[in-house]
């Protein structure tokens, strides 16, 4: 990363800058290119102003993604309020970079991308347990990495950076693509750490929390800021409604156990509604605003399926295919299917001698047209690999614009390769990438960014 100095006269009629850092030769990916608007970089504190007229008397002008180790050619571009613009060119020369985890600056290319595949994306994110998150290009290239950040998996890109959930603390980490970082408290007594992902949400963002009583159970809205907009109480709502409908919930809610495991969560705006990801029970379709039970769906061998009120909200998978299991990642693709990186790892938690249901000898994605009028569900696209990799817990996959979609084996070769893979319309293999990992630390999720169209405006 690199910041540019800049302090003339016409500063105060500054309206947007912009960088773009060319490709190295033979490169694929697209170049970086991110713009920043003028209340952007006032916002992030890269303006100073005079104390007496209030006007910006220098700017500092950030620049990332650039190449370790190279003489990066630049072009910044200032654009005015009277519709002129200056263009410069510059090289920023880079040092090498020590990858201090030993698992990111040089990826064995099992396939690399070739000139000429199509991609909706050009950058991607890794959600690390190792330290900040990692945004590499989908030439293999590590082009971003932060600092002060002990653990990134519960971590959502935001735009203009990162905003981390710390595993050990209530407390929303914001680190900016600049290399800013700030933390707040969150707002919400009894929450005494984040879990697994946070997803975009209805009004702010999906989290995972920990209590003293609850684990890996409790789901919320919060703001960036660490405001509380919404709580679901999954072990609440089932226990209300099975004993509504004439279950005894005793055996299957257990509260201080890992009887849910809650790992992600997507809104669906078609019915104001949230998707939440049980990865020891099912999928669980809840209204936004009450928490009513609007559908469940998993595999029917499960011990939740032993209950008739669970049973009676079961979705009934259709015309083949693989129900969800051991899930993570859960989304709604552009064209409204449900998506899943289907584990297919069965139950680790349910009580003594009830049943755990299958566990299968591979993972894969799979995307399902629901029809919650008829409960049922079909497959309608399965990505398996050739039923080449297991990766059992953790993993992700999201889709990307053009309906390509970045795929993450988290744990792939009994828990020491991390599998980045790229595909394309068609579900083809573009690019995949392998990580040394030990257990999900390496790359538990990973997400598609856009640094080849990034604009931070406000």
């Amino acid at each position: 990363m690199g910041v540019i100095q800049a302090q003339a006269s016409g500063l105060e009629t500054l309206s947007d800058y912009s960088f773009t850092i060319d490709p190295k030769p033979g490169s694929v990916s697209a170049p970086v290119h991110v713009t920043y608007g003028m209340a952007a970089l006032s916002r992030l504190g890269y303006v100073q102003f005079d104390s007496e007229s209030g006007q910006p008397t220098s700017v500092s002008l950030p620049v990332f993604g650039l190449y370790a180790g190279y003489n990066n050619s630049v072009s910044v571009e200032l654009k005015f309020q009277d519709g002129s613009s200056e263009t410069i060119p510059m090289m920023i020369t880079t040092g090498a970079y020590t990858d201090a985890t030993g698992r990111y600056a040089k990826p064995v290319i099992v396939k690399p991308r070739l000139a000429g595949t199509q991609l909706g994306f050009n950058y991607f994110a890794i959600k690390s347990g190792l330290g900040t998150p990692v945004i590499i290009d989908t030439d293999g290239e590590m082009r971003w990495v932060g600092s002060g950040i002990a653990s990134s998996i519960s971590s959502i890109f935001t735009g203009d950076g990162f905003v981390i959930g710390d595993e050990t603390a209530p407390i929303v980490h914001q680190l900016t693509l600049g290399g800013g970082l700030t933390q707040s408290a969150l707002q919400s007594p009894g929450v005494t750490a984040f879990h697994h992902n946070i997803d975009p949400g209805k009004k702010g963002l999906f989290v995972g929390v920990d209590t003293a009583t609850d684990f890996q159970t409790i789901a919320q809205e919060i703001a960036t800021d660490g405001s509380l907009l919404k709580t679901w109480d999954p072990g609440a709502i089932l226990r209300a409604y099975m004993q509504a409908n004439g279950d005894d919930p005793s055996t299957f809610v257990r509260p201080g156990s890992d009887w849910f495991h809650m790992n992600a969560m997507t809104y669906d705006p078609s019915d104001d509604s949230v998707i939440v990801s049980s990865r020891e029970n099912f999928l669980i379709k809840l209204d936004y605003a009450t928490g009513n039970v609007i559908w469940i769906f998993g595999d029917p061998t499960k011990y939740w399926y032993t209950f008739p009120s669970l049973r009676a909200k079961a979705l009934t998978l259709q015309g083949g295919g693989l129900y969800p299991i051991g899930q993570h990642a859960v989304s709604l693709t552009s064209d409204g299917l449900l998506m899943v990186f289907n584990d297919g790892l069965g139950s680790l938690n349910q009580p003594p001698g009830e049943p755990a249901g299958q566990t299968r000898t591979f993972s894969t994605v799979s995307a399902y047209a629901i029809n919650a009028g008829s409960g049922t569900a079909q497959e309608v696209w399965d990505f398996d690999y050739g039923r080449t990799i297991y990766s059992d817990i953790c993993s992700s996959v999201y889709e990307a614009p053009n309906k390509s979609y970045l795929v993450d084996y988290a744990v792939a070769a009994n828990f020491t390769q991390a599998r980045l893979v790229g595909l394309d319309s068609n579900h083809n293999v573009v690019f995949d990438f392998q990580y040394p990992t030990m257990s999900c630390e390496t790359s538990w999720n990973a997400v598609p960014v856009s640094l080849d169209n990034l604009n931070i405006l406000q």
